[in-house]
């Protein structure tokens, strides 16, 4: 299986419909690597059965990605440690910003991978952890033409509100997507600051919005 393949996957993951909206009683009690099985299954199906997500229509799939994806996820640590020791400087607005562009940055990346995902199949490996683990690595095997790809995902426990297994990071084809980001925005932290690495993910969203 090659980049793009695997590359479709992610787009699923980010981008999937309203059937992945879990019950706050299942996603508090529900296994990491269960949590994992159930959004794999039901993305492929979503997908398969929504013709606008197919299309690739950006404001839809924004809109759906906060009101389903989002509870699944902690994009607040996932934008912190992409942006790495700066975000403790960066103001509240700041990184408000900050999430708000990594987001859309996210979503238009892999919005026109989405009508390519039917010929996926996912499998969930054997989580190996205790029960007392906070932070965990679920590890899958995606399966489409070629040889089947690891995809990891590191995933923390939360407790209150919204309590369960949260989504942080990614290891797409061996490498992990924050880490992967963190080096690029370091780069323009380092030369522009904060402000300027906003800007520029305000600019290349504007780039990939112009193209459709």
């Amino acid at each position: 299986m090659n980049r793009r393949t695997l590359t479709r996957w992610l787009a699923v993951l980010l981008m999937s419909t309203s059937t992945l909206l879990a019950l706050p009683a299942l996603a508090a009690d529900e296994a990491a690597n269960a949590l994992i099985d159930r959004l794999s299954t039901e993305v492929l199906g979503s997908i398969k059965a929504s013709p606008s997500v197919r299309t690739g229509d950006v404001a839809t799939i924004i809109a759906l990605v906060d009101a389903t994806v989002m509870p699944h996820m902690n994009f607040k640590r996932m934008t912190a440690s992409a942006v790495g020791p700066a975000w403790r400087q960066a103001t509240p607005e700041q990184q408000k910003r900050l999430q708000e562009e990594f987001k859309t940055l996210l979503v238009r990346t892999y919005a026109g991978a989405v009508a390519q995902v039917t010929d996926l199949s996912v499998v969930v490996k054997p989580l190996r952890a205790s029960p007392q683990d906070k932070e965990v690595v679920v590890r899958t095997e995606i399966k489409g033409r070629g040889d089947p790809v690891q995809l990891d995902y590191r995933l923390e426990k939360t407790s209150g509100d919204g309590a369960g297994w949260k989504i942080y990071n990614l290891n797409v084809m061996g490498v992990w997507l924050v880490e992967t980001y963190r080096s690029q925005f370091a780069q323009e932290v380092n030369t522009k600051g904060i402000d300027g690495l906003i800007a520029t993910l305000a600019d290349r969203n504007k780039v990939n919005a112009s193209k459709g």
